[in-house]
């Protein structure tokens, strides 16, 4: 009996050991993940695309952020400061602001898992101390509230606590995982169980708060790390209230829209629409998967499949953006901002797509990858990161984009009425929640590229790396990764260390991928590959076994849904993943995009790497059609057989538009008239 307990606390032990516990989720002990999370660091970006990408955010993004946020442009730190009683003065910012800091501070996490600078973990420390000095005796953290005098705490979702309490919860996980201190985690669990003692009480009033649901993720994420159960109840709690109350303008909630906006009106697990707020539905579907994956509730895993569709094939951008509009109505007819519209309704020079909203939905899919282990989640994954994700930054990494249009005609909109939608990046957006968010999935996207799985590992993503982890088992793995992927479509993984007894390998092929092939040490693999899912490759695996996956990098014509009524008869440029458009910058002097057609003729249109255009790109080069006879002057004319003048011309990835206009509107299109030849 003795030798048994032994055994058994031994396989605990052992068991326990072999978890991944520092991932970007820690879903090691998920017991309904399918697809697990690699440590953070066991995968390092080396050369190519995202090692680019990275040592611009480690050396441009970072450090001009922390400029603007811990000085008086961001204010951010100050708020701490102030409401730590380290400086004199008030709040400024908008009320999410602090949530805008957790994101930095966690983006920093990332970079420092990746290098180990210890001066960063120095510069976390300072802020930590500051931000636990201005945290109050019962765990309450809002600055925005705590430097108002005529402000109670959660009087109002308008201030939202709740999106800053999320963001605190992660960034303080994260920070725990990489470093293994104790002193942002304990800031966190202080504010946590204050929420408990608030939230989880049956109470209509704070029942209809909790709208902005980052909290969702961040008390899981709390849960996994202290295996505390009574934050994923707390979690569970806030999935179960949306939509149990009617829907009136109460307290609480006067001054923010209500109803469909905040995804209120219907409960989870009926929705099978995403609407309102597109930032607020893809947090709060992320946060739930996260509570599916540790309950395996399947009322809550089939709500989300069909969200998932409805998001991805009904009202998502060829980009990976969502959110079509700025101002509108939900289906149900309720007042909504930055978010969903009807199906199909795809605008697109006033496509809205902020980008939070983008790279939500990579998150989003990030998880449902995780719980179905299906290779068309990191398909969404891979378009957001590089298109609609990375437009919201320039190539060198200091201006932003709130909104990501589709289409820019000068003359078309009137900026001085908005306040995020802008013609060129900007130094600093006074709603700041964009920036960091997209930093810090650029500074963690290394932790993106591989999963776990029961028998093996997944590749999500391709890109030049250097894998070195452990499998669920417990046996070490290395893997090299080379490839100039996305510009080309050959990847070689060269295994460096491995266990001796058989296991998986699964190779995402995109679903654009079709006739790809895969050799292993120069023969074919002889498994199934098929476009769109993982080709599994069960084998003895050994050192020095080279495995070569080859994509066509075909250039393509994509066309919209017959009932996308804005681009019948046009069509966007797709390689690979990369999402094409045509820029002014590349166009004769004084050409309107507006009279940009293209041919019908993909011989037309050839791929070329250009090292020194635009942080080092493939453009497509071809002839485009220039329509000569336009009226512009009237609303509708009499039309008679176009003219046209054909030019040379390059389009550039979607990504990078808006980074050679010396300050002024560029016009742009990813959609173009075609002339079918």
């Amino acid at each position: 009996m003795k030798n048994l307990i032994s055994l058994i606390l031994a396989v605990i032990v052992v068991g326990s050991s072999f978890a991944q516990q520092q991932g970007i989720l820690n879903n090691a002990d998920s017991k309904h993940v399918k697809l697990k999370s690699v440590n953070l660091g066991d995968c390092k970006w080396t050369d190519g695309f995202w090692a680019d990408k990275f040592k611009v955010a480690e050396e441009t993004m970072i450090p001009y952020m922390r400029s603007l946020l811990t000085g008086d442009t961001g204010h951010a730190l100050n708020n701490f400061k102030i409401a730590a009683g380290e400086k004199e003065g008030a709040h400024k910012g908008m009320h999410w602001h602090d949530g805008d800091f957790y994101k930095f501070m966690e983006a920093i996490m990332y970079v420092y898992a990746q290098n180990g600078d210890q001066k960063l973990l120095a510069e976390l420390d300072g802020y930590i101390a500051t931000i636990a000095k201005a945290q109050r005796e019962d765990g309450y953290l809002q600055t925005q509230t705590q430097l108002r005098d005529n402000v109670d705490r959660y009087e109002n979702r308008k201030y939202h606590e709740m999106y800053n309490t999320g963001h605190l919860l992660t960034s303080a996980c994260i920070h725990y995982r990489v470093t293994g201190k104790r002193n942002f985690l304990d800031i966190a669990t202080k504010h946590a169980d204050l929420l408990y003692t608030q939230f989880m009480p049956d109470n209509k009033l704070m029942g209809r708060f909790g709208f902005n649901q980052t909290q969702i993720m961040g008390l899981v994420e709390l849960y996994r790390t202290t295996k505390e159960v009574k934050y994923l109840n707390l979690a569970e709690q806030f999935i179960n209230n949306r939509g149990k109350y009617k829907v009136t303008e109460v307290s609480t909630t006067v001054g923010y829209p209500i109803g469909d906006m905040v995804q209120e009106r219907t409960p989870l697990r009926k929705s099978s629409e995403a609407v309102g707020h597109a930032v607020l539905a893809l947090y709060y579907y992320a946060g739930a998967a996260d509570v599916a994956a540790e309950t395996g509730e399947k009322a809550i895993v089939d709500a989300l499949d069909r969200l998932w569709l409805n998001v991805t094939n009904e009202k998502m951008y060829v980009t990976g953006a969502v959110g079509q509009t700025h101002y509108g109505a939900s289906t149900n007819r309720d007042k909504i901002e930055e978010g969903f519209i009807d199906k199909y309704m795809m605008p697109n020079t006033t496509a809205y797509n902020e980008t939070c909203a983008n790279i939500c939905n990579s998150m989003f899919s990030y998880r449902m990858l995780g719980l179905h282990g299906e290779s068309k989640y990191a398909d969404i994954m891979e378009l957001v990161l590089y298109n609609s994700g990375l437009s919201g930054i320039n190539i060198k990494g200091d201006r932003y984009y709130y909104a990501n249009p589709l289409r820019t005609v000068k003359g078309s909109r009137d900026y001085a009425k908005m306040n995020t939608e802008y013609p060129i990046r900007q130094k600093y957006l006074d709603c700041f929640c964009c920036p960091p968010n997209l930093v810090r999935t650029v500074a963690k996207s290394a932790g993106w590229a591989y999963s776990l799985s029961e028998n093996g590992l997944a590749v999500n993503l391709y890109g030049g790396n250097q894998l070195s982890t452990k499998l669920l088992d417990g046996s070490k793995i290395q893997l090299k990764q080379e490839t100039q992927y996305p510009w080309e479509g050959a990847v070689k993984l060269t295994v460096e260390k491995c266990k001796k007894s058989a296991f998986d390998m699964m190779f995402r092929i995109p679903a654009w991928a079709k006739g790809t092939t895969i050799t292993i040490n120069g023969k074919p693999a002889e498994v199934a590959i098929i476009s769109g899912e993982f080709a599994v490759v069960n084998r003895k695996w050994k050192k020095g076994d080279v495995v070569t996956i080859d994509m066509p990098m075909e250039v393509t014509f994509v066309e919209g849904h017959a009932r996308i009524e804005e681009v019948r008869n046009q069509v966007a440029v797709k390689r690979g993943p990369v999402v094409y458009c045509v820029e002014s910058a590349d166009l004769p002097k004084g050409t309107k995009i507006l009279d940009v057609y293209i041919k019908g003729n993909l011989k037309n249109l050839k791929p070329t790497y250009d090292a020194n255009l635009l942080g080092g790109v493939s453009t497509i080069s071809g002839d485009l059609l220039l329509r000569e006879n336009t009226n512009t002057q009237e609303m509708y004319n009499t039309v008679q057989k176009p003219e046209w003048k054909s030019v040379k011309a390059n389009l550039i990835p979607y990504y990078t538009w808006s980074n050679r206009n010396n300050g002024k509107e560029a016009e742009m299109t990813v959609f173009m008239p075609v002339v079918w030849e």
